[in-house]
């Protein structure tokens, strides 16, 4: 590592939407900060190609603080497609289901989730994120608490920690160490949508719709154990996208031609054909998901009340969605973590 050094009031580890939210709350509670990500991009877990949202899709109406910041923004966004019938997957092969209970209403951003990470992020100060800047280490000095990286050491009066807190204590030494009872805890919560595929399909037209279907299904087979559908406005661009549950850990994985196979088989062999098919296996993104993600599934950690306490010395705050009894799992809970994080700070 460099002997190059940086004093900031807060560093933000990860520039997911978490670690931007809290950095442009220290920035509004007059704070210098500096945001610090592993990636060569914003977003984390919000992640659009070609306006096709290969992680976070969806928010909801219930949620105050996603609603708030989308206004703040001015963002474009339009409601989850419903109508239509569902389709239902099981042994005895493809039935169509009257009417649609698969969905519930939902929103959507009508540029992609990652517009709302890269929107954010515009509104730090320009030297404010350093992107490709992994950490490597986070050790308390005195007053002060440090993130070591290969680019320097970022030295602040408090650490917000926006990673997966598996994530966390998988890639990064603590010095002091964490608590027993918290660095367990952090090694055995479940990473959200750590140990999943999701699986896109884009296609010319939305053809299900003329076909009267909601673009929804249920499978109990899978591989995809659910699929919605992801068209954008109007129906352009045109896709449907599910889910695949990892198997063990292990080399086998879900093939294309499986994914295919269950869009044809649900929804006409035109869905066996799209003009592009995307597999984000997030067991492949390195600053997500720890090794051996697929093996932690204590999903009542969220939430639990040792992440509301700071820990080195009350200067290092935790801030994923996985830490907040608040819509864990949702971009809301990425937010009500952060919320929290930079209230104890301010």
């Amino acid at each position: 590592m460099s002997g190059a050094r940086e004093s900031v009031d807060v560093v933000v580890v990860g520039a997911g939407i978490a670690g931007l939210a809290s950095a442009r709350a220290a920035v509004s509670g007059g704070l210098s900060v500096r945001v610090l990500e592993a990636r060569e991009r914003v977003g984390g877990r919000l992640l659009t190609v070609d306006g096709l949202d290969l992680g976070a899709t969806w928010f909801w109406a219930s949620e105050p603080r996603i609603q708030r910041l989308i206004q703040e923004l001015a963002l474009s966004t339009h409601p989850q497609h419903l109508a239509g019938d569902a389709m239902y997957h099981a042994h005895e092969g493809a039935a169509r289901i009257q009417g649609n209970p698969v969905d519930v209403p939902a929103g959507r951003f009508s540029a992609g989730a990652e517009a709302l990470a890269r929107a954010v992020a515009a509104q730090l100060p320009e030297d404010g994120i350093r992107l490709a800047c992994p950490v490597a280490k986070i050790r308390l000095a005195g007053d002060r608490i440090e993130a070591h990286t290969d680019a320097g050491v970022f030295a602040g009066e408090h650490l917000v920690l926006a990673l997966p807190p598996a994530l966390a204590v998988a890639r990064i030494t603590f010095s002091p160490e964490l608590p027993k009872q918290l660095a367990g805890l952090a090694a055995q919560t479940p990473v959200w949508m750590g140990n999943i595929t999701k699986v896109v399909a884009r296609y010319a037209e939305p053809f299900w719709r003329k076909q009267g279907l909601a673009g929804s299904a249920i499978s109990h087979l899978g591989p995809m154990r659910e699929i919605h559908d992801m068209s954008g406005p109007g129906g352009e661009p045109a896709a449907l996208f599910g889910f695949a549950a990892a198997g063990p850990p292990g080399p086998d994985r879900i093939t294309r031609e499986a994914m295919l196979a269950q869009f044809g088989m649900l929804f006409g062999p035109q869905a066996a054909e799209p003009v592009e098919l995307h597999l984000q296996d997030w067991r492949d993104e390195p600053f997500t998901s720890p090794p051996g993600v697929e093996r932690l599934a204590q999903y009542e950690l969220f939430g639990h009340p040792l992440y509301a306490k700071p820990a080195l010395g009350g200067r290092l705050h935790w801030a994923s969605t996985e830490t907040t009894v608040e819509s864990p799992g949702h971009i809301e809970g990425a937010l009500a973590a952060a919320d929290r994080a930079v209230r104890a700070i301010l």
